[in-house]
């Protein structure tokens, strides 16, 4: 049950938090609006693509740092209510520090919920407007992905190669397609000098295709100038793009991940890393909390002032654990389960401590 102080504390908790991301994010898109100004106006991006971008943007950078904003609103608001000394009142008067945790806790389930489902469903797709527009206007000349010496497993008998391969123009050349029995014995080859998808008829068009069917330890070859056909495999299968796995919805990625592993994917640790990341942000939530009651519910000499100092230290030091863990897990053969679980391990083991010694 639901008493005034529970109101009170989370519609302030609420309050605060709202302001934060209304003050905070406006100021992120200026920021950046400022950097990148230049690249916009040099390569003549279209006004309404600019705006699009910055609406994603708008979700995407927003929907990483909305613990850190969650952080920042409850140390500015409860240090407030410390000054005020409404702490020592709301204790002295026989509440619990236990109970008055409570509306924090509620306060934190609804932001992860937020965090959950922004994470989940609706960044994913702001996401591939966001990192198309990065890498047409600001990253131009860099790839988003490999394009050269792609081999593929598509399952179990069926491999595919290409030596080249052109996003653009959703072409790759030197095209081998192999496929082999049960046994693992080759039961024929494709080869290609080039393959197009045409995306008007869907199909797949080969040029000076060749195919050699191998019976009873027999060669038999079928050529063709060209030849229109169906695969099972999506051209963009060949080489998908780097940031695949951040466009993609909570079931779809868990699809894309088992397809990838079963083709045997070099770089699957990126793609589980995300996954994870997205499970982890709404528990951060909760860390984040405790952490920012415990240092704020203090009254100290300092005020908010060496409260929100501490505060952006402890911020920078939980993005810097999860860069580097991060990193880890995408350069080596690092876990991506546990670059994900040790920092907010580190730091639920610390909001724990804090939280005893403000209690005392």
């Amino acid at each position: 049950m639901f008493t005034i102080l529970d109101r009170y504390i989370l519609k302030r908790y609420l309050i605060t938090f709202m302001g934060m991301l209304l003050l905070f994010v406006p100021i992120g898109i200026m920021a950046n609006l400022a950097e990148k100004i230049g690249k916009i106006i040099d390569n003549e991006a279209p006004l309404a693509e600019v705006i699009v971008f910055y609406g994603n943007f708008t979700l995407v950078i927003g929907n990483l740092l909305l613990p850190i904003f969650l952080f920042l609103s409850i140390i500015f608001f409860t240090s407030k209510l410390a000054s005020n000394t409404e702490i020592v009142a709301i204790l002295s008067s026989g509440v619990s520090f236990w109970r008055f945790l409570r509306p924090y806790f509620v306060g934190a389930t609804l932001v992860a919920i937020l965090i959950f489902m922004m994470g989940m469903f609706i960044v994913p797709h702001a996401s591939i407007g966001f990192n198309e527009f990065e890498y047409k206007y600001f990253k131009k000349g860099k790839r988003d992905r490999v394009t050269e010496n792609i081999f593929n497993q598509l399952n179990e008998n069926d491999y595919i190669y290409v030596s080249s391969f052109d996003p653009n123009r959703q072409i790759g050349y030197n095209f081998t397609y192999e496929h082999f029995d049960s046994i693992g014995k080759l039961d024929y080859k494709i080869f290609a000098s080039n393959i197009r998808w045409v995306e008007d008829d869907s199909i797949y068009r080969l040029t000076n295709y060749e195919k050699r069917t191998i019976l009873n330890e027999r060669e038999f070859i079928d050529a063709k100038r060209r030849l229109d056909t169906v695969f099972s495999f999506k051209i963009d299968d060949l080489t998908p793009v780097s940031y695949v796995a951040e466009t993609k919805n909570l079931f779809e990625l868990n699809e894309f991940i088992e397809d990838q592993r079963r083709k045997g994917a070099s770089n699957i640790n990126a793609y589980v890393l995300v996954k994870y990341k997205r499970w982890a942000l709404p528990i951060a939530a909760f860390i984040l909390t405790v952490i920012a009651v415990a240092v704020s519910s203090v009254k100290r000499r300092g005020g908010m002032g060496l409260n929100l100092a501490f505060g952006i230290g402890v911020a920078f030091v939980y993005i810097f654990f999860d860069k580097v863990f991060g990193t880890l897990a995408e350069q080596s053969g690092f876990s991506p389960l546990l670059a994900v679980v040790i920092p907010n391990l580190l730091f639920g083991v610390f909001a724990v401590y804090m939280l005893m010694k403000a209690k005392r």
